[in-house]
């Protein structure tokens, strides 16, 4: 079977596992992702069409229908325009220590989260983010410090 296509099925494989560490155990060691750390969770089902191109480092949560886009193909309407000859874009996304993404969040190309960042739900990450910040919107921006943060979810328990 041609690598393309294991690579397909594999991708079919997790949309398929219901339980969300089952399928991080699957995705840890079939190695889909270029780099995963220590205490990864994923629960996205669906994986980006270059997963190789995503490091994440340890303690990192991705929480549910995530998106991870790590390229475009808008050069096929560049080249079509008689302009130059534009080719396939494609940037790693890198994700440091003790990151939460929260869900139907999307990363876009190129963006590097800092370590203790936390990404809240819905965001359009368009930009790096910088160590021990919390974004938010679209597009993201700071919105506090993780330390604030973490002191609001103190007085919250």
């Amino acid at each position: 079977m041609k690598p393309y296509r294991k690579d397909q099925l594999k991708k079919i494989r997790i949309a398929l596992i219901l339980d969300s560490k089952k399928r991080t155990n699957y995705i840890i060691k079939h190695n889909i992702f270029g780099q995963v750390g220590e205490n990864f969770f994923f629960q996205p089902r669906i994986i980006p069409s270059d997963p190789k191109l995503i490091k994440f480092h340890n303690n990192v949560t991705v929480t549910s229908n995530v998106t991870f886009v790590n390229h475009d193909v808008f050069h096929e309407g560049l080249n079509r325009l008689g302009k130059g000859t534009f080719s396939y874009y494609s940037r790693e996304i890198e994700v440091f220590d003790n990151v939460f993404i929260g869900c139907n969040s999307t990363i876009l190309p190129g963006v590097k989260i800092g370590p203790n960042a936390v990404i809240a739900a819905g965001s359009v990450v368009t930009k790096d983010v910088k160590e021990n910040t919390v974004v938010a919107g679209n597009p993201a921006r700071v919105i506090e410090t993780f330390d604030e943060y973490l002191e609001k979810r103190k007085r919250d328990n």
